[in-house]
């Protein structure tokens, strides 16, 4: 009975929390009016629908991708509908340097900030790994590094306004698939990293939430050129990704998956991490790092 009380009650609370709570909050357009977003890889695809959806909800937009006149454009229709602000700065994640200046610069244009979504990656082609380094390095600098530095960079204007880190992520990132080593590897690494950082934030108190974004197969431009005549499975619509990455932050869920078959999504939610993570974090004596 004693043990049920220590451990099972509360896993068992954990769990339904998890899938109960967040399954249920309702969201709000009005969340985001007036808040302070920014959206990397924003020039096309999935980024472009989100600075789409920010700009109807009223928000403050800056978008970044290495396409100035893309951005013009993008950054022209969020005013025409309707957002608060909208800015761009063009670059490439490829450069540190970059990523770590434009957080800043973004925060000045805007005031502040209390959405990072993070949505870049660099471009990917389906193919058998046998020796190409340069390639799995190049995946992990843009695709997980970047997100790293820009997360870091933010997280000082993220505290102040108790704000949020939306990182856009993949199935390859939570099961194997061939073809895309180097970008699986990146996408593990995602969750790895960030939901570590997650669970050091609710353990010392930092109000900042993370959402990690599953998805299946979307139907941009570049993943269906991408897939053409090797992958046989239906595209979810980039609008309703985006409106469901955007809604997953607002409601500071820590998952959300999209853009794949029910049991699919079930199977990978993996109540087993869960179960395993709330005993291994009961090991940690804290302390030493809070009051420091």
């Amino acid at each position: 009975m004693a043990f049920m009380k220590k451990y099972l009650l509360p896993i068992l609370g954990i769990l339904l929390a998890s899938y109960y709570y967040s399954a249920n909050e309702e969201f709000r357009p009005e969340m985001l009016k007036g808040k302070k977003v920014i959206v990397t890889g924003a020039s096309k695809g999935i980024g472009e629908e989100m600075a789409y959806h920010l700009a109807k909800m009223g928000a403050h937009v800056v978008v970044t991708a290495r396409s100035k006149e893309t951005l013009k454009k993008v950054v022209s229709h969020c005013l025409e509908l309707g957002a608060a602000s909208a800015h761009y700065v063009a670059g490439t994640m490829e450069d540190m340097t970059f990523a770590e200046q434009f957080v800043a610069k973004a925060g000045k244009l805007m005031g502040g900030l209390d959405m990072l979504i993070l949505n870049h990656i660099t471009n990917t082609s389906l193919n058998l790994f046998s020796d190409d380094i340069q390639l799995v390095r190049k995946n992990m600098e843009v695709n997980f590094l970047s997100y790293v530095v820009l997360s870091v960079a933010a997280l000082p204007m993220l505290k102040q306004s108790n704000g949020s880190i939306v990182i856009v992520s993949s199935m390859a990132g939570k099961m194997a698939n061939p073809l895309i080593a180097p970008y699986a590897g990146s996408k593990f690494a995602l969750d790895g990293f960030f939901s570590s950082i997650r669970t050091e934030y609710a353990m010392t108190k930092v109000n900042v939430s993370i959402t990690l974004c599953i998805l299946g197969l979307i139907n941009t431009d570049t993943a269906m050129k991408a897939v053409s005549g090797i992958l046989d499975t239906t595209a979810s619509p980039k609008e309703e990704c985006a409106l469901e990455i955007i809604k997953g932050g607002a409601l500071r869920q820590e998952e959300v998956y999209y853009g794949s078959p029910v049991w699919t999504l079930l199977l990978l939610r993996n109540p087993g991490r869960k179960i395993l993570e709330f005993f291994s974090i009961r090991n940690y004596n804290m302390d030493k790092f809070i009051n420091n």
